[in-house]
């Protein structure tokens, strides 16, 4: 019987390649996302179920979560990679800004996990699993991205809180990575200097990602953890 995931995100990076490789592995993915992409054509041909949703629109969010009650009977996952990485500018709306980031890495998770939890316990597995993608930036801060430090700070009290609310048939757990990947535009001196904040000096990729993922749902005994792939930060 195939069992369904849902992972939010996937136009790009990891979110895509997390759902093009479990769609390969055998699952039914159900795909959201903010923005219409080429890649996206991609995951259309795989079978991949996806659905526009822009999490800053409540309404949006809503309509989602009634589109997969009605169309399905059972999750085996869900995987929060959905994001956004605003700074905190000077010349920005300070409050504006930390409602978006609370909205896009904390309410929504907060809202989907509640409505989909009885999708999670109909899964036909002895168990089923919810996994926060957050940041390393949790346990320490962010000079120039607080809020969105914060923000993933939320979500992984909110990986504490349903993991003890929703055990033992659901696990929550989370995963905090580091710089897996540079983007298109990041320049030498930029990426220099970024490797050197790490003791493994490389860019980590989005197949560390999926390891992760693939772990926390083989594992029977993890629940309520944070899973740092970050390649050694905190000891630099």
């Amino acid at each position: 019987m195939t069992q369904t995931i849902l992972i939010t995100g996937v136009g790009k990076r990891v979110g895509l390649y997390l759902a093009t490789h479990l769609t390969n592995e055998g699952y039914q993915v159900i795909g959201t996302y903010r923005t219409l992409r080429p890649e996206l054509q991609q995951l259309e041909a795989l079978g991949v179920q996806l659905y526009c949703c822009d999490f800053y629109q409540s309404e949006q969010t809503e309509q989602l979560i009634a589109n997969i009650k009605q169309s399905y009977s059972s999750l085996r996952a869900i995987i929060h990679n959905a994001s956004d990485w605003l700074p905190d500018a000077d010349d920005a709306n300070p409050l504006a800004t930390i409602e978006q980031m609370m909205r896009i890495h904390a309410s929504t998770p907060y809202a989907i996990n509640q409505a989909l939890t009885p999708l999670l316990h109909h899964n036909a597995s002895p168990f089923a699993d919810i996994i926060h993608i957050t940041d390393y930036v949790v346990d320490k801060g962010s000079k120039k991205h607080a809020a969105y430090a914060a923000s993933k700070a939320a979500l992984h009290s909110l990986t504490l809180s349903f993991a003890a609310k929703l055990a033992p048939k659901i696990k929550v757990n989370s995963i905090a990575p580091a710089m897996l990947m540079f983007n298109l535009d990041d320049d030498d001196n930029y990426k220099q200097k970024a490797l050197k904040k790490a003791l493994i000096q490389q860019e980590g990729g989005e197949a560390e990602a999926l390891k992760a993922v693939k772990y926390l749902l083989d594992s029977q005994y993890m629940t309520g953890q944070s899973l740092k792939i970050d390649g050694g930060r905190h000891l630099v």
